[in-house]
């Protein structure tokens, strides 16, 4: 076999079905609610997708955490027992005892593993920064190769460097990087082939989920690396979130920029804190970040799943290092889903879980109406197909096209022209954005007064349109949720809302 990994490869994806589920939590007293429908794991395989969650040794021996653990997610990263500190204490000198444990327990209940980490400024040994220079490279490629090679054949992916990055793009210093500059990224990469050929390898850091200066400087590093034949499989985006600091900007796109490297993508480390007490519009901003990080995965067809950074507050590691913030996973301190886990759902395409079932699952398709981007009126065409299992009350449900209204008059009309449910069972409004981003300063809200929507069915056209009451012109050209096709198609930039839950599509 080639000792270059080809991006692109015809190898398949490992997305395993759990061996456990309803057994396990039956016997061991587990949360009943994923006793009752599916869990996040095989919602996101219906999508090609895996579901996982972060883990660790000491919460392993609590029964009913590993069983939740067990059940719900199909993969799982261990948080420390990889890392330098653990694995190679004193050089030379190799335990991994605690590492074997996670990869067991993987094994026993079907999941995948991913490995973290090889390469890290953070949680090395001592005796590694004290290495003479000309010194490190070889200690370095001693490390890669032996871990990888432990773990073969149970550990399917690697974060094989992680966080090399500063926050304005610049390299980060670390014992690696003052030995080796750049190549030690490289170097790392080639030392994981060697030692595991079948292993997917990543780049892994932090706030590089959405466009800027650091997943610029990312997305420039593998592009060299790639043209140097370096093997690497993917980019790992970690996605530790905050309320308090916006939703990473444009993140599907970013994802999208690296898949057309022919790289898969993940997000690895996902969670969203927030300021303790939480309040009522946080927790809800906190369920809108997960639920469109999981529909930015959704959207680009080379991101492979997405990990939680453990799935409940009892284990987290927000509060002890953001003082203040917390209650920031899906369950909460009793291991009890939180109404952010069935956001998340909601995102996968599953239901409430109730005595009803599946609520049903919207999707919105859009169409161009208008050849000219320039004039003084906005004609959406749009239609909602469910794709569940239930039918929906259509009275719950509203539905976003983001517009600007650029210059002129403040005031607006609006008009439905058609709609095979009869234009007086729909309503329409423009409103103001809460957050106005350019291309999206205002939204056309389309509900209904009445009737519902059948498994399959699809409301058919409804054709829409808008204009300013002084009749000045509108630039659509940047419009977030313009588009330009004349049939209809999948519109991911149109949002769908029920029971005022996002449940299609991603807000600007």
């Amino acid at each position: 076999m080639s000792s270059v990994k080809r991006c692109g490869s015809s190898r398949t994806r490992r997305v395993p079905a759990l061996l456990v589920g309803a057994l396990v939590l039956a016997l061991t007293g587990g949360p009943a609610v994923a006793a009752q429908q599916a869990t996040l794991h095989e919602l996101a395989t219906t999508h090609g997708k895996y579901f996982g969650s972060a883990t660790d040794n000491p919460e392993l021996p609590d029964a009913d955490y590993a069983a939740t653990l067990a059940s719900e997610f199909g993969q799982i990263t261990p948080g420390n027992s990889m890392k330098w500190d653990t694995t190679e204490p004193v050089q030379g000198r190799f335990d991994f005892t605690k590492g074997d444990v996670v990869t067991d327990f993987a094994a026993r209940n079907g999941q995948t593993v991913r490995g973290h980490t090889l390469v890290w400024h953070s949680q090395l040994p001592s005796w590694v920064g004290a290495l003479p220079p000309a010194q490190v490279e070889a200690a370095m490629t001693h490390h890669v190769t032996e871990e990888a090679a432990h773990y073969r054949g149970t550990v399917t992916a690697w974060d094989v460097v992680n966080e090399p990055f500063n926050e304005d793009g610049t390299f980060r210093a670390s014992p690696f990087y003052t030995a080796m500059g750049t190549d030690y990224i490289a170097t790392a990469l080639r030392a994981a082939h060697a030692a595991d050929p079948d292993a997917e390898l990543y780049l892994n850091d932090y706030n590089i989920e959405g466009l800027g200066a650091k997943s610029d400087a990312m997305y420039t590093l593998v592009r060299e690396l790639l043209a140097e034949g370096v093997p690497l499989d993917g980019v790992g985006m970690q996605a530790h979130l905050a309320v308090q600091y916006g939703f990473p900007y444009e993140m599907r796109a970013n994802m999208q920029r690296f898949a057309d490297l022919g790289l898969d993508v993940a997000i690895t480390e996902l969670d969203v804190r927030v300021p303790l007490p939480a309040d009522a519009a946080e927790l809800a901003t906190q369920s809108s970040y997960y639920q469109r990080a999981v529909q930015a995965c959704l959207a680009v067809g080379r991101c492979v799943g997405v990990t939680v950074w453990d799935y409940t507050d009892k284990y987290s590691w927000v509060p002890g290092t953001f003082p203040g913030e917390g209650a920031a996973n899906l369950y909460d301190e009793n291991l009890r889903p939180k109404p952010v886990y069935d956001a998340v759902r909601a995102a996968l395409g599953g239901g409430d879980g109730g005595e009803g079932g599946d609520p049903g699952v919207l999707k919105a398709q859009y169409r161009s109406n208008d050849a000219r981007a320039a004039d003084n009126q906005i004609k959406p065409v749009l239609q909602l197909v469910n794709t569940g299992g239930a039918a929906v009350s259509l009275p719950e449900v509203t539905v976003r096209y983001w517009f600007s209204g650029d210059n002129g008059g403040a005031a607006y009309s609006t008009w439905c022209d058609w709609s095979p449910l009869g234009c007086s069972t729909v309503t329409h409004r423009v409103v103001a954005a809460d957050n106005p981003r350019p291309g999206a300063d205002r939204y056309l809200e389309v509900g209904f007064t009445g009737g519902s929507l059948a498994p399959g069915a699809s409301t058919g056209e409804i054709q829409l349109r808008l204009n300013k009451t002084d009749w000045s012109n509108f630039d659509e050209a940047d419009d977030y949720s313009h588009g330009s096709g004349t049939s209809f198609a999948d519109a991911t930039k149109v949002t769908v809302h029920i029971g005022g839950r996002l449940v299609w599509g991603t807000a600007p």
